[in-house]
């Protein structure tokens, strides 16, 4: 059940309109990293979560909490659309070719389609989806993920607050890079306190028979490139984190096996094979013939 409540976690207002930093400022609302989806994520995983306790109820919360984000942002692009006249913000396009030739101005969707709004796609216009979300039912590898997430939103926030020297748009950033911050901390945590507590372990699934790996290859470090220095690595020598193997590095990859045959499948895909002959073809215009007295 949700209860909303009208309030903001973080109040902030442009000192004046920019309809072209409403436009990038989508990102990070309904982009792949944006909070559309951290928000349904959390909530995805908190609602497959075959685990309760502290751990469900900390996607619920942190869930609710960036829904809140997507609030904040969605009144912050309306803000900034609100007085913002679309002959100004054409002419501050044209003002900056490179602007211009990669931004194309102002959203012109924000103004005919949702009326000086928000919308819930990314800073070039395309839909938000729902194959942004990583919901597996595994825990540590779902905690994973959403550190991931945590850290591509907070590099794409860092990036705005450059392009902008609007001090009430920086006042919403500098919230959001703080609580991201806060996120990135506590989902590694909470994938470190899985680990400590057994629920998980590395490699994941970590209750899949570890027997029917081929062991012989599952921490060796196999070089696919002309360059030498990852080898210098910790991932191509010492313990692997593990804890049940060494890593070996490997300099050049083993000589492979010959491709197996071209497949043939059945005629009615319509493929080109090694079947669709003449022979074949004259063969199907006789029964044709034939079906058709």
């Amino acid at each position: 059940m949700y209860f909303h409540r009208q309030e903001l976690q973080h109040k902030s207002k442009p000192s004046k309109p920019d309809a072209i930093f409403a436009r990038r400022l989508q990102e990070v609302l309904g982009g792949q990293y944006g909070e559309i989806t951290v928000a349904l994520q959390y909530g995805f995983q908190a609602w497959n979560s075959h685990l309760p306790g502290k751990y469900r109820d900390l996607l619920f919360g942190i869930g609710a909490e960036e829904m809140g984000h997507v609030e904040m942002l969605a009144v912050m692009i309306a803000q900034l659309l609100e007085k913002a006249p679309i002959p100004a913000s054409e002419d501050a396009a044209k003002s900056d070719p490179v602007l211009g030739a990669v931004m194309g101005g102002m959203d012109v969707q924000h103004a005919i389609v949702a009326g000086a709004g928000a919308r819930a796609v990314d800073s070039n216009g395309n839909p938000w989806q729902g194959s942004y979300i990583t919901s597996s039912g595994n825990l540590l590898a779902d905690f994973t993920a959403n550190a991931n997430a945590e850290m591509q939103g907070r590099v794409q926030v860092a990036r705005l607050y450059h392009m902008t020297d609007d001090h009430g748009v920086r006042d919403l950033l500098s919230f959001l890079l703080a609580r991201d911050t806060m996120h990135q901390n506590q989902w590694i945590r909470a994938a470190e306190e899985l680990r400590a507590e057994g629920f998980e372990e590395l490699p994941v699934p970590s209750n899949f028979p570890i027997s029917k790996e081929e062991r012989s290859v599952s921490y060796q470090y196999i070089n696919f490139s002309d360059g030498q220095a990852a080898s210098e690595g910790t991932w191509a020598s010492g313990p692997t984190p593990d804890g049940h193997g060494q890593f070996s590095y490997v300099a050049e990859p083993p000589k492979g096996v010959p491709m197996p045959p071209a497949t043939q499948p059945d005629g009615r895909f319509y493929g080109t094979t090694a079947k669709s002959n003449t022979a074949e073809k004259i063969g199907g215009a006789i029964k044709d013939a034939v079906e058709k007295k």
